[in-house]
């Protein structure tokens, strides 16, 4: 576990940073510093995405991710977390007009920082991809923390960026990064077994594609409506449930 809580320590310390020390970024160097990020993510993502063998797989896994995210509709509950969170926070009601969530800005300016876009977004992109969850892995099967001591220096970059502009919400995004990668380590430890290199690689693959999602949407967030990344979680775990079956599947088909 030592990996998960080095990481989510760094969000918080660097959000922190962000928040009330490099605060008040002119509005047109925020946008172009989101812009930079963007271009930066899509192709961290792409470039993690090409380990992928299995086309046909993550294909699957993308649909019906995406259904299943769509069916439970996770980016609204993630963004109706955030709203409870800076209720409590701020102690002041704040409408669902006024968020910024991953499908999109609703164009009012007064909601600019909120709470629930940073919380979101960051949740999204820290949890999301290779790093994520083959670090996690590598924690809770060889106690290796290297991989995500390094995604750790690459989080808390962005975190000062995010939390500048969009304010203490990202802060709050070390809880899911904490409890998500804890979950993978521990799990790791677990199922071990079942676990092949390649059931990493095609999970790997899927989530670095949602990764270049976030990138997409902070590039193109004015062109067109973005995409859901939130509602595409569910596809990381697809190829795991399909290739764990897979020699069950090809049992009952040989008949």
């Amino acid at each position: 576990m030592l990996g998960p809580v080095v990481n989510a320590i760094t969000i918080v310390i660097c959000s922190l940073l962000g928040c009330f020390i490099i605060k008040g970024i002119p509005e047109r160097f925020e946008d172009l510093i989101k812009k930079c990020l963007g271009l930066a993510t899509i192709y961290i993502g792409i470039r993690g995405s090409m380990v992928n063998q299995r086309p046909l797989l993550l294909i699957m896994s993308l649909v019906a991710g995406a259904c299943i995210g769509e069916l439970v509709d996770i980016d609204k509950w993630m963004n109706r977390l955030g709203l409870w969170a800076e209720r409590k926070l701020y102690r002041n009601k704040v409408t669902e007009t006024n968020v910024l969530s991953t499908d999109g800005e609703t164009g009012q300016k007064s909601a600019k920082k909120s709470f629930a876009k940073g919380f979101v977004t960051a949740s999204i992109l820290f949890c999301s991809g290779s790093m994520a969850i083959v670090g996690s892995m590598e924690s809770g099967l060889s106690g290796n923390h290297e991989m995500l001591y390094t995604k750790s220096i690459l989080d808390g970059t962005i975190s000062i960026v995010f939390s500048a502009s969009m304010g203490i919400g990202v802060l709050f995004s070390a809880i899911p990064v904490l409890i998500y990668q804890g979950g993978i380590a521990l799990l790791s430890m677990v199922v071990k077994d079942s676990l092949t290199p390649d059931i990493i690689t095609e999970m790997s693959a899927v989530g670095n594609l949602l990764v270049a999602a976030i990138g997409i949407n902070f590039v193109c967030l004015s062109e067109g409506k973005p995409i859901k990344v939130a509602n595409l979680i569910p596809a990381i775990f697809i190829p795991w449930i399909y290739m764990a079956l897979e020699p069950l599947i090809r049992n009952c088909l040989s008949f």
